[in-house]
């Protein structure tokens, strides 16, 4: 039996993937594994990297999905004990899965767990997140999470400023790097599949804290994660799939009065930053400025479907 299945999920990234799996492959020597990369609709020829890792099962996608889709089809083939749900710009500096196993097993096997992330220059990245609240949402859209970083109430990463150095739980984690037991990802039907890009894993977590399981933060072992490699060349795809995946959230998990006090304090946001970011753009001759407003303007008029809960 396998004791860990990594799922990686790829989209034009061969470098990137290439650095990942050999690092796994370094690092992880304490429990057996699989690895299942899922190539999403890629235009990049993968072969060379096929051949040069012949164990790594390759899934080759002919058109892109979304990222809940996408790792819901690689879990299905997966046959390890624990699922690992990994982004496809980490990089592994020590065995770090063999420690989240044991820590796992000393959970119960009840909890989804993150691990110390760290940025390239291996200084620390904000890995931890609360579920979206009426305050720390007011707290996001009037910029006051930038000012009060340690406030629970306003900041919804306030998590990330305190003390780390001990386990903690928490609402939920980024899904870099997203450990579970198989039993974990089966009672909750896997991921939700209407979140296109974004909040799929605050989601999974969200279900899995209603059904009594624990999300777990273990900063006993660090992984570099490099961040925004498949989106930052796509500032469009970034920001609708952000605004829409948001509003899907709130469309889920609230319900009457509140749902629209989340909705109106989100608009607020988009609103107030289509002019700051504008004169932002004026003031410093900055481009990119100008694009950030030109999207959350357009944000402003895109709203999605509801669909049906699972």
């Amino acid at each position: 039996m396998i004791d860990v299945s990594l799922i990686i999920i790829n989209y034009n990234s061969k470098k990137l993937l290439d650095d990942c799996l050999n690092s796994v492959l370094e690092f992880t020597k304490e429990v057996s594994f699989e690895i299942i990369v899922v190539d999403n609709g890629s235009t990049v020829n993968l072969d060379d990297l096929i051949s040069k890792y012949p164990k790594v099962k390759f899934i080759l996608n002919e058109k892109s999905k979304g990222f809940a889709a996408v790792n819901n089809q690689g879990f299905a083939s997966a046959k390890g004990n624990y699922l690992l749900m990994l982004n496809n710009d980490v990089l592994f500096i020590e065995d770090s899965i063999s420690k989240i196993v044991e820590f796992s097993k000393e959970e119960d096997d009840n909890a989804i767990i993150g691990c110390n992330l760290l940025n390239e220059d291996k200084t620390f990245q904000i890995s931890i997140v609360d579920f979206d609240s009426l305050l720390n949402l007011f707290g996001e859209s009037l910029f006051l999470y930038k000012i009060f970083k340690r406030n629970k109430r306003l900041n919804k990463y306030h998590n990330n400023y305190c003390d780390l150095k001990e386990v903690k739980e928490v609402d939920a984690l980024k899904g870099a790097f997203l450990f579970f037991p198989a039993e974990v990802f089966k009672k909750l039907n896997g991921l939700d599949e209407r979140f296109f890009f974004y909040y799929e894993e605050t989601d999974f977590c969200y279900r899995w804290k209603q059904l009594g399981g624990k999300v777990v933060y273990y900063p006993d072992t660090k992984i570099i994660h490099l961040g925004g490699a498949s989106t930052e060349s796509n500032l469009k795809f970034k920001f609708f799939n952000q605004h829409i995946a948001r509003i899907q959230f709130f469309q889920k998990h609230f319900y009457g009065m509140k749902f629209v006090l989340m909705l109106l304090i989100h608009w607020l946001g988009l609103l107030l930053r289509v002019p700051i970011y504008f004169c932002f753009g004026i003031v410093r001759f900055n481009r990119y400025s100008f694009i950030k407003s030109k999207y959350y303007f357009q944000s402003l008029f895109m709203y999605p479907k509801k669909l049906e809960t699972i």
